[in-house]
């Protein structure tokens, strides 16, 4: 968990692998291996004001792959069409989860890429199965998420039996809502509606561009079908060795490397927050914090778990630490709770895709792998964290808890190592709390050809398209000419970090509507 990147320097760019500007293989329709072939997909224009020339279509798969003649279920998909003579075929995105939607996602890569280089491609969006405006979509359990929760940590008997029962809850009510849904909702299944997709689409091939669990995502497509895939971005990389509950337990400790990092991100601006100038003082006033509101939750919203939930999200992304340093310094100084409900309403409330969303998390990854299914494990572990790393064990905890108790059988985890892939760029921050660094060195250890591309001393998930010029070229370098970069055997090429964010202007304050990048808002959390 503490392993992170050498620094390394003069990473040299190569040309890895022979790639033509126009393949033959990127828009000719062959055979599938699957018995049924999909229909010719019909688009129809879905613009939004930010995506202009997004359309949209749908194609039906089979719920169950080995049976393609059965019931059917239906993929929402998005696309924002080539305009170059040079086409590179399909560029499939996704946001990760899993449980993300990735239709506004084409919409954010096409226009947020050189307009070189995206107008060659066919950017396409997808909701995976059960998601969003695919149908059937779950929902398992509406307002499961409303607040006030118990208290995330388990401190008394009578606080663990209070979560637990909300747990079970869910979890029975899952089984009974979509007892026939569930065992084909996994990432393996939603890999072959992946490759429905590339036949609806005509092309013997994909590139694929993937973040957070999009990475596992797309690393079991090129595992599956390696012979079809042709260019492949991993960015922000789920360690496939972990999948999934040792990859849970990772986060905590790296979340609260992240959770210290804002503290001492306040401490450098006491002039502006006056919390102090120690970062572990002003930590035991966020823990007093979250004391205080679990005896009395704030606007009846924000209890200790929902603080918890309010300030996750600065893990992922530190262009929220003004607007959380601002609530917290106004609880803390001015008795004033507003600012905190807002960051709350902002950051963490729960809508009705937010339950779609955790449905489909917790469908995936319970099936995906095996979970100890003792609570007496999850109780020893997740102590012995919390003693190491207190800021999220506990809430993370919770939130996967349902996979101690998920009514399905579960499968294997899939060996994503490969030496059958064209060159393959991926991407890591060496301080990336949800897909810690690990996961990125795996992954380039297990892709034989792989290069990987480091943010030294980046803490935010999601790192490409989000403002660092030095990422982003060696990106727009891979999607256009195949080109990938070659320094070392760990690492190959360094970036900088993007600095850390600012306070906000006396114009701005924590209830401002300007939350981040569009590219964090998309990504979601917990994926």
């Amino acid at each position: 968990m503490r392993k992170r990147a050498a620094v390394l320097c003069g990473a040299a760019v190569v040309v890895a692998g022979t790639v033509t500007a126009l393949p033959a293989d990127a828009s000719t329709a062959h055979p599938t291996a699957t018995t049924v072939q999909p229909a010719k997909l019909t688009w129809k224009k879905c613009a939004t004001t930010n995506y202009p020339t997004l359309q949209c279509s749908s194609v039906q798969v089979p719920l169950d792959h080995a049976n393609p003649h059965g019931k059917q279920i239906t993929l929402a998909l998005s696309r924002v069409p080539h305009t170059a003579k040079t086409y590179h075929g399909p560029l499939l995105v996704n946001p990760g989860g899993p449980g993300g939607s990735g239709l506004t996602l084409a919409g954010f890569v096409a226009s947020s890429l050189p307009k070189a280089v995206a107008s060659q491609y066919d950017v396409i969006g997808f909701d995976p199965r059960g998601v969003g405006r695919s149908t059937p979509a779950l929902d398992c359990k509406p307002g499961y998420f409303n607040p006030v929760r118990p208290d995330s940590v388990p401190s008394t008997p009578a606080l663990e039996k209070a979560n637990l029962a909300r747990v079970k809850a869910y979890t029975a009510a899952c089984g009974k809502k979509y007892a026939n849904l569930l065992p084909y909702i996994d990432t393996v299944s939603a890999v072959r509606d992946m490759d429905s997709i590339r036949a609806a689409l005509g092309a013997r091939k994909i590139n694929y561009f993937g973040y957070s669990y999009g990475t596992y995502l797309g690393a079991v497509y090129a595992k599956l079908y390696p012979e079809r895939v042709r260019r492949l971005v991993l960015d922000s990389i789920v360690d496939p060795t972990g999948v999934w509950y040792d990859d849970n337990l990772g986060q905590d400790y790296a979340f609260n490397d992240r959770q210290q990092a804002l503290m001492a991100w306040i401490a450098k601006y006491d002039s502006m927050y006056k919390l102090g100038t120690d970062p572990a003082k002003i930590e035991a006033k966020w823990y007093a914090m979250r004391a205080a509101l679990a005896r009395k939750p704030a606007d009846g919203k924000v209890g200790a778990s929902e603080l918890e939930d309010t300030f996750i999200p600065g893990g992922y992304y530190n262009g929220y630490w003004p607007y959380l340093a601002e609530a917290f310094a106004a609880y803390v100084n001015d008795k004033n709770a507003d600012p905190l409900v807002e960051a709350y309403e902002n950051y963490a409330a729960i809508d009705a895709s937010g339950d779609n969303g955790y449905s489909v998390y917790t469908s995936v990854q319970c099936r995906d792998a095996s979970w100890p299914r003792d609570w007496n494990q999850w109780r020893r572990d997740n102590w012995a964290a919390y003693d190491k790393a207190p800021f999220m064990v506990w809430n993370n905890a919770w939130y996967n808890a349902p996979c101690a108790f998920w009514p399905t059988k579960t499968k294997e985890p899939v060996n994503i190592a490969n030496g059958k892939l064209p060159p393959v760029l991926l991407f890591q921050a060496t301080n990336d709390a949800a897909t810690p660094y690990e996961g990125g060195a795996t992954v380039h250890q297990m892709l034989a050809g792989s290069s990987l591309v480091v943010e030294e001393g980046g803490g935010n998930h999601g790192i490409t398209l989000s403002g660092n010029a030095c990422l982003d070229k060696y990106l727009s370098t891979y999607l256009s000419d195949g080109k990938v970069p070659r320094g070392g055997r760990e690492v190959d090429a360094v970036c900088q970090k993007t600095p850390d964010p600012k306070p906000l202007t006396s114009a701005k304050s924590a209830t401002s509507t300007a939350h981040g990048s569009t590219l964090h808002g998309l990504l979601g959390f917990r994926g």
